[in-house]
């Protein structure tokens, strides 16, 4: 009986380090697919830090533009005062052509 029972003790000894492998494998499996998304999720970090700088470059790149813009509205807005004022004067030229050629008669 001694044999019968320590032959039954063996048996759940093994079949129970058996177990305690594959849960040792099944942990070490699960903890490189965690690894694997730290470093996924930091890949994806990094990623969303440079689509971020991107896009504050660009942010500040647009505001720059509007700025150009608004200069460069401000400066049309001044070359047509001066044509206006400079047609105006040539009107004028003619009107004084008159009156010299008028003079000279």
């Amino acid at each position: 009986m001694a044999s019968a029972s320590s032959s039954s003790a063996r048996h759940l000894f093994d079949e129970s380090k058996k177990r305690l492998c594959a849960r040792v494998a099944i942990n070490v499996n699960n903890l490189g697919s965690v690894a694997r998304q730290v470093v996924r999720g930091s890949k994806s970090n990094e990623l969303l830090n440079q689509s971020l700088r991107n896009f504050t470059q660009v942010d500040i790149v647009s505001d720059y533009s509007a700025q150009n813009l608004n200069k460069m509205s401000l400066i049309l807005q001044h070359v047509s005062y001066h044509y206006d004022a400079m047609n105006d004067s040539c009107h004028h030229l003619d009107y004084l052509k008159e009156q010299v050629t008028a003079m000279e008669r």
